[in-house]
């Protein structure tokens, strides 16, 4: 593996940076440079008092665990020469992450379309299915990375709830939503609002409804905790509004029903528009009688 140092000076040593940007822990990081397993361009051991220089690279070889397949294909919606939009399934995360290294979107794009420097403009849960947009060149994925910093990507999601006749629908929630490293759980707390969502009811039926969801901001799993908080969490949520998850490798019974249904953006490259949507159904409310909660 590859790790190129980038700019900044938040890190006195190589160490110190690895130690933050990856998941393996400071231990093993110490045991690999001790080892002598992280080597320079020139292949020197990379010592643990070797000073951060901005655009070096390092490299490793990260021992990979077996991971259990996800038995669900991503699909192609839309390739060119500068972008790939693709439709996630359900537990497949988007890029390499802990545990999750192969059995990815990421990965497996690169694999099966032969594009070894292809990278994500944004992300999708690992739970959450739909569409992904996807760059070719290395070089133009911050053209495409601030479309949705910049909020020019329209994007709407579809989620499956139970249904409350006193909710007064569409509305628009805005919270503030904090997020803590090791915690499974977003939360919302008091203060200036990060987290916009507009949420819309499509149709209901025995209790349960489909609603369309527009998120205004991006925050983590915002579109479940605002949810929750309306009290109509989505159907399949392991963390909202009681956190019973992780969801184990391998159980892949119960999706959460929430989809990334529509991207729609000008093209910052070739200035062509695009909309593009997925054709994916949810669970709980195309096979309604066969889906229990």
């Amino acid at each position: 593996m590859r790790v190129r140092l980038p700019p900044g000076d938040a890190w006195a040593t190589v160490r110190d940076h690895l130690v933050a940007r990856l998941t393996a822990g400071a231990g093993v990081i110490d045991d690999m440079l001790d080892a002598g397993r992280i080597v320079d361009a020139a292949g020197s051991p990379v010592t643990r008092d070797r000073e951060y220089v901005p655009g070096m690279f390092v490299w490793f070889h990260r021992e990979l665990p077996d991971e259990v397949r996800v038995p669900f294909a991503v699909e192609i919606l839309y390739r060119d020469d500068h972008v790939v939009v693709a439709d996630k399934p359900h537990f497949l995360a988007t890029t390499p992450r802990g545990s999750h290294v192969t059995e990815t979107a990421l990965a497996r794009l690169r694999r099966e379309l032969g594009i070894p420097a292809l990278g994500p403009a944004h992300r999708l849960d690992r739970l959450t299915a739909g569409l992904l947009l996807f760059t070719v060149r290395p070089e133009e994925r911050g053209a495409y990375q601030s479309l949705f910093r910049d909020r020019r990507v329209a994007k709407e999601y579809e989620a499956v709830a139970p249904y409350d006749p006193a909710l007064a629908l569409p509305r628009t929630v805005r919270s503030r939503i904090v997020k803590e490293r090791g915690v499974l759980a977003a939360r919302e707390v008091a203060g200036e609002p990060n987290a916009e969502s507009r949420v819309e009811l499509l149709e209901h039926r025995d209790g349960r409804a489909r609603y369309r969801l527009t998120p205004r901001t991006g925050q983590t799993h915002q579109l479940r905790v605002h949810m929750s908080a309306l009290g109509v969490p989505i159907l399949g949520d392991p963390l909202y509004p009681v956190v019973t998850g992780p969801v184990p490798a391998g159980d892949f019974r119960r999706p959460l029903q929430l989809l990334a249904r529509a991207l729609e953006f000008t093209d910052p490259v070739t200035g062509r528009a695009h909309r593009f949507v997925s054709p994916r159904t949810l669970a709980a409310w195309s096979s309604y009688d066969g889906w229990a909660g």
